[in-house]
């Protein structure tokens, strides 16, 4: 399947009744595991990569280079549409996120989100006015491709310590006037907020899940108006929570229970094959 008709395919499920719930495989293996579970599209997780190559996340540790080519291979890995998780565009300037759109497309993505988080402590979002302007030049680029590149919009207050509904409302506002594809503001803290931001927007809203004492359903989502759904690096921390909780048993009390439960070779074996 080429580019243009995953883009396109992946643009649909945006405009219909039915929610995208768009889980975030690390590598091409977790990636080949959810086609062959029958989800319809993908996308990546910054953390999850970060995690796999020993890294911290959200503190500049990953590179364009780095983030792209897993990128590459977790788009090659089966026929789903992909998205990428391409933090914040890996630079401050909005000619640094439009080179990241482009450089996107190049792998074979047909969708990516940008954030307004800047990875330092001391100025952790940046300023209104130099936010917009990035996602502006994210939108142009996306648009002067040869298929229709899904553009996400992130408002990152609430996970950067400033749970300031009107400035994110002002902010998703923005950019979805700058012409942003979907609006995604992580970390919103109920439902009623939730309803709140996806009824002051004309575009699809996405919310991650998966978080600690997140536990809304997706029906109850869609009744909040939600239009997709994406997991953020949730998945890969269940992985890790398993392999950690099965080590900790071989190392503190001797035993191989672990493996009762464990999913089989000849399972996993059967789930790498391109489908």
């Amino acid at each position: 399947m080429s580019t243009t008709e995953k883009a396109l395919i992946f643009q649909r499920y945006h405009s219909r009744k039915q929610p995208l719930i768009l889980p975030n495989p690390w590598d091409a293996g977790s990636a080949k595991i959810l086609a062959a579970l029958g989800f319809e599209a993908l996308a990546t997780t910054s953390a999850g990569l970060a995690f796999s190559l020993g890294k911290r996340d959200a503190e500049g540790g990953l590179s364009r280079d780095e983030v792209l080519e897993n990128a590459r291979r977790i788009a090659e890995a089966t026929d789903l549409p992909v998205s990428a998780d391409l933090e914040n565009g890996f630079g401050d300037s909005p000619e640094d996120v439009a080179k990241t759109i482009h450089a996107a497309a190049k792998v074979g993505l047909v969708g990516g989100s940008i954030e307004d988080a800047t990875g330092k402590l001391a100025h952790p979002v940046y300023d209104f006015n130099h936010a917009v302007e990035r996602i502006a030049a994210g939108v142009e680029a996306a648009r002067s491709l040869a298929f229709p590149f899904t553009f996400v919009a992130r408002a990152e207050n609430f996970i950067n310590g400033r749970p300031d509904l009107d400035d994110t409302l002002r902010r998703l506002i923005a950019f979805q006037n700058a012409g942003a594809d979907v609006l995604f503001a992580p970390g919103l803290p109920d439902l009623e907020t939730i309803q709140l931001v996806c009824n002051a927007l004309d575009k699809p809203v996405n919310v991650v899940m998966g978080l600690s004492g997140c536990k809304f359903t997706v029906d109850q989502l869609v009744q909040a108006g939600v239009q997709r759904i994406s997991l953020g690096s949730s998945l890969a921390r269940a992985a890790l929570g398993e392999f950690i909780r099965a080590a900790e048993e071989i190392k503190n009390n001797g035993t191989f229970s672990f493996a009762d439960t464990a999913v089989s070779f000849g399972d996993v074996n059967r789930l790498m094959t391109r489908r």
